[in-house]
């Protein structure tokens, strides 16, 4: 393992639960890790969304077993305010969520629906290098009949924020195919920090929402825009597509 890598080194695992079905996945979750990867030290951090006016209705946590089922697994509940998606928009959850972990203490989230079945403190997670999820599909950006194309598309989003483009190209497929383009699941991330990481995170991709390139024009970003923002961030963080050795988290 390099240098920032898990070994030696403590890390935070981050899901989010709420009112309904995400509660219920967040406990499912903690006993999964529990279970299955008994060598984990670090916590587990269940952020909360807090009521606030861009939830029509509380968001926390309302069942009483499902809270006290977390408390006994050892998960932390953890509440943080949503100020740029909520209700609008769940899936900024994974964004917001991420101010509920300390600064400098590295991070993998996880989507609340995933379930543990080896041991998370044997994977060689290198938060020097994030990375995120392979496991997609080519959802995003979507052929349209006067769209510029993938490279355009791409190109302008790592133009938008300075970041060079060509680098981030996998060359073993052809111009024009989605998989040639860095984009990923957000079904698990990881990094060094997760204020640093989510203020690029959030940043980004409410500019992206509320300013896109004009290449976007004709594009979708519900439910996308997480997606198209995680692979700008992780490669600013100098990070890109995950190595073999984190093949068993997809």
């Amino acid at each position: 393992m390099t240098q920032g890598s898990a070994a030696g080194q403590g890390f935070d695992i981050l899901v989010v639960g709420q009112a309904g079905r995400l509660g219920y996945e967040a406990a499912l979750f903690a006993a999964s890790l529990r279970r299955f990867s008994p060598g984990f030290a670090g916590r587990l951090v269940v952020a909360e969304p807090q009521p606030g006016p861009l939830w029509p209705r509380d968001p926390r946590i309302r069942c009483k077993e499902a809270r006290a089922l977390l408390e006994d697994l050892g998960a932390e509940i953890v509440p943080f305010d949503s100020r740029h998606f909520g209700h609008a928009y769940p899936y900024g959850n994974k964004i917001e969520a991420l101010f509920a972990l300390p600064e400098g203490q590295p991070f993998v989230f996880f989507d609340s629906d995933t379930l543990v079945t080896g041991d998370l403190a044997t994977v060689p997670f290198d938060f020097a290098r994030p990375s995120a999820s392979m496991r997609r599909e080519g959802t995003w950006p979507v052929e349209e009949l006067y769209w510029p194309g993938y490279t355009a598309t791409w190109r302008a989003l790592h133009d938008r924020f300075a970041l060079d483009f060509e680098s981030t190209l996998d060359l073993s497929h052809p111009d024009e195919y989605w998989q040639r383009y860095l984009y990923f699941n957000a079904g698990w991330f990881f990094g060094p920090c997760p204020v640093a990481f989510g203020t690029r995170f959030r940043d980004w991709a409410t500019e992206i929402r509320d300013d896109p390139p004009a290449e976007l024009v004709l594009q979708p970003l519900d439910p996308w825009l997480d997606q198209v923002a995680l692979p700008l961030v992780i490669h600013s963080f100098g990070g890109g597509r995950p190595g073999p050795e984190l093949d068993g988290l997809d």
